[in-house]
């Protein structure tokens, strides 16, 4: 069986970089641990679709700005 390639499903660590924000900044924004926030910045775990909306709201930008598109490009 082959081996299921890993696949980076959210921009989040990227977006904290852009806006100059660290991984405890954003904790204490949603009330989450800083781990939390590293398991989803390292695509560990994925943050749910409510907490992506949360934090679109906290960056001001639109919530497929954090997406990953997984569609082959064209």
């Amino acid at each position: 069986m082959a081996k299921k390639e890993k696949v980076n499903l959210n921009r989040l660590r990227i977006v904290l970089a852009e806006k100059n924000k660290t991984n405890r900044w954003l904790a204490d924004q949603l009330g989450v641990t800083e781990g939390t926030v590293s398991k989803w910045a390292t695509n560990t775990h994925q943050p749910s679709l409510e907490t992506l909306y949360q934090i679109s709201l906290l960056f001001k930008i639109d919530i497929h700005e954090l997406i990953e598109s997984t569609m082959p490009k064209k």
